[in-house]
């Protein structure tokens, strides 16, 4: 960010000699537009964003209010930061705001945005969400990978207990990373190629994608200033993981072509040659469809179960009364003490309230992905012009202190235990995955792995991390990356001490 700033400042000099030409712009002085903090010359905004941009956009709209309009150069961008304008964006005017903006990183990884997440609203989009929801995502099957979910899982308690016999630390977020994504692999492809030699860094690579998705290009604001980006690697790194992946998809694609009816396991990859063979209601899909369907598959599946339970350990850990009550209510339900199963987690409401809980004050997607009005809309009283890209402050929603209390900032799952609020994107003031017809359509499928992992490790283990020097704890154990989904900064380093000694 600091390169970005500095190129800006240089340009910006020899920008003012056009300023006139720059700025100008052909509006009616009778519309009514939202309030705004003042802007610079060609970069408008865009010194007012920092490293965590939810955070800073929060900062903001404390002072200009919860419907707030920022220019990212010439770009103008709707800021919402409250459930009630929430809902007029995603329920009363959800049908104007349900497209998406096109962006560098979106037509380099996502090839102009063919996937289901950021593709643009219309017939393709609506063909493609149809066939994740009924094919892909429903509940029958996410159902039927329980036994999936059970042995990476098993996998995963066996190798820390022989970390906690020995007493041994453990990087419990790469072992969290490393289950997700096992477990993603052989639901999507059958099996696991993360420890193949041409796979290797898989992770390492899902992250960088999920970085440049939530980067802020300054060729997307700034055409003339596009340069930039080359300068700092951007562009570079997008071409680079983009060909990593759809090599690495391709040659998985042929793989399941080549075995054809031979094949063992029925995958998400089967599933969409089926697909692809039948063309159900004349729906056609190409390789590069199936690629980036997969592909999405990893970056909600994945990157959204290891970031809510590598909080929710993190949380727990720092709260141990919290930790107390979830550990006793499993050992309520659960009948094993080696494996707490799925269906004695639908029972654990302190379970349930903590992942909400999570969810809260750590939404996986801080800022929903971003959405673009497709025509003229009145909104609050506002007027807003076609083709204002609009972010949605998730997190912003979650820290108001009307809808949460004065401790909204406080990790308090028994606020769920009173509430009859979810995260299924009913109720405005709780949308961790959305709202309206831009729903993430994988919830199930996440919180499936998220409930039965948190279960598992709580119940077999306890856990505690080692104080920081100099009484950092929260800087350091709270710390958060950058990036479309924002998760933990710094692994997560612990003790796990087995329970199976200890427990009846």
């Amino acid at each position: 960010m600091e390169m970005i700033f500095v190129s800006l400042c240089l340009t910006t000099i020899l920008a003012f000699i056009f300023l006139k030409k720059i700025l100008k712009r052909t509006t009616n002085t009778n519309l009514n537009l939202p309030p705004s903090p003042m802007r610079l010359p060609v970069i408008g905004n865009l010194h007012q964003f920092s490293h965590h941009p939810h955070r800073s956009l929060h900062s903001l709209s404390l002072r200009y209010g919860p419907l707030m309009l920022l220019h990212f150069g010439r770009v103008p961008i709707l800021v919402i930061s409250s459930a009630d304008v929430a809902h007029d964006v995603m329920k009363t005017h959800d049908l104007k705001f349900a497209n998406r903006p096109k962006s560098k990183a979106v037509d380099i990884i996502m090839n102009g945005g063919r996937d289901v997440a950021f593709s643009s609203y219309g017939e393709y989009w609506r063909q493609m969400k149809s066939l994740c929801s009924i094919h892909l995502l429903s509940k029958k099957i996410v159902r039927s990978f329980e036994n999936v979910r059970e042995e990476e899982i098993v996998t995963m308690m066996e190798r820390l207990e022989k970390a906690s016999s020995s007493s041994s630390p453990v990087n419990l977020s790469e072992f969290l990373l490393n289950m997700s994504n096992n477990v993603i692999c052989r639901i999507a492809m059958g099996k696991i190629y993360s420890h193949e030699e041409n796979s290797r860094d898989f992770e390492t690579k899902l992250r960088t994608i999920m970085e440049l998705l939530g980067a802020f290009p300054v060729g997307d604001y700034i055409p003339c200033l596009a340069w930039i980006d080359k300068i700092r690697g951007l562009d570079g790194k997008m071409e680079e993981v983009s060909k990593t992946f759809v090599e690495f998809l391709e040659r998985v694609v042929q793989e399941h072509v080549d075995e054809g009816e031979t094949r063992e396991t029925f995958d998400f990859v089967d599933m969409l040659l089926q697909i692809q063979r039948e063309k159900p209601d004349g729906f056609e899909l190409d390789r590069s469809d199936i690629r980036l369907i997969i592909l999405d598959i990893f970056l909600g599946g994945t990157t959204t179960t290891f970031t809510v339970v590598d909080w929710a350990m993190m949380l727990l850990i720092k709260h141990p009364e919290s930790m107390k009550k979830i550990q006793d209510e499993i050992r309520t339900y659960s009948r094993h003490k080696l494996y707490v199963a799925e269906e004695e987690v639908e029972n654990m409401k302190y379970l349930k309230a903590v992942v909400k809980e999570v969810l809260r004050l750590h939404p996986p997607g801080p800022l929903l992905i971003p959405r673009q009005l497709s025509e003229n809309v009145k909104l609050k009283g506002y007027d807003i012009a076609s083709g204002t890209q609009v972010i949605i402050n998730a997190w912003a929603i979650h820290q108001d202190t009307a809808t949460w209390g004065p401790d909204a900032e406080e990790f308090k799952p028994e606020r769920h235990l009173d509430l009859p609020l979810d995260f299924t994107g009913q109720d405005f003031k709780f949308i961790p995955f959305g709202s309206g017809r831009r729903l993430c359509p994988g919830i199930g499928f996440a919180t499936a792995l998220i409930e039965v992992t948190l279960a598992n490790l709580v119940n077999r283990f306890n856990w505690r991390v080692e104080s920081r020097p100099l009484g950092d704890d929260d800087q350091y154990y709270l710390a958060e990356t950058t990036g479309i989904e924002v998760c933990r900064k710094f692994p997560l380093i612990a003790f796990p001490s087995s329970t199976l000694s200890t427990t009846g």
